[in-house]
């Protein structure tokens, strides 16, 4: 498994994101421990990850304009996913989950557009090899399916972890194509790179293609250019 192209690929960006802390199990720039254990109650797997120290974040603080910052979250999700792919079979692989969390602001942008094309771009990558990508906004309150409260969390962060292919792909409704690729993942080995641009404006624009149609509604927050919502 590589990253060799992306990794190969001139990368202006680098620096849009600083690091705040390497991956850690207890960050110190973010109170992220209660909001952590409040989330136990949503997921079945999040309380035996945290028990065996397999929940992990590492922080950073944005430090460019959107695209800069938006291209480096991308690439740091890469590295996180690489990183989580062989250790998917490993004992507790399921229960693995590194997080990309982001603080600071980028003017005029809100972190939820921020998140926006990273998250679309890294579920479509690497939904078919079975890691799933979600997206948390800082102070955000969301509701499930089934009506309960999710807590706010107290930073914006993409978790990347392993994919749950009887239960994830319910939270991908709006894109039918990418939750049955979840629903049968299977990680070959294969570069995920491997047809697709390496530049982060041209992945961007790869990506726009894989979108669902646009809802008619003019009032949605979501046009056509932008992907669609979900926080997994």
């Amino acid at each position: 498994m590589t990253t060799g192209r992306t990794s190969a690929a001139p990368r202006p960006t680098a620096g849009a994101l600083r690091l705040v802390e390497a991956s850690t199990t207890r960050p110190r720039s973010v109170d992220i421990g209660g909001y952590a254990r409040r989330m136990t109650a949503h997921c079945p797997y999040l309380a035996p990850s945290l028990q065996r120290g397999l929940t992990s974040w590492t922080v950073y603080r944005a430090d460019g304009d959107a695209d800069a910052v938006q291209a480096e979250l991308f690439h740091a999700g890469v590295q996180a996913a690489e990183w989580l792919r062989p250790l998917l079979n490993r004992p507790h692989g399921a229960l693995r989950c590194e997080n990309i969390v982001l603080l600071g602001d980028v003017p005029h942008t809100r972190h939820r557009d921020l998140l926006a094309w990273p998250h679309w771009v890294l579920k479509n990558l690497y939904g078919p090899v079975g890691v799933m990508v979600g997206k948390f906004y800082a102070g955000e309150e969301e509701v499930t399916t089934a009506g309960d409260r999710i807590p706010a969390a107290p930073a914006s962060f993409l978790p990347v972890r392993a994919a749950v292919r009887r239960r994830d792909p319910r939270f991908l409704s709006a894109t039918p194509d990418l939750a049955a690729a979840l629903a049968a993942a299977d990680d070959d080995g294969r570069d995920v790179f491997q047809h697709i641009p390496t530049e982060w404006t041209e992945i961007r624009t790869w990506a726009r293609h894989l979108l669902p149609p646009a809802k008619p509604s003019p009032s949605s927050p979501d046009t056509p250019a932008s992907p669609p919502p979900s926080r997994s």
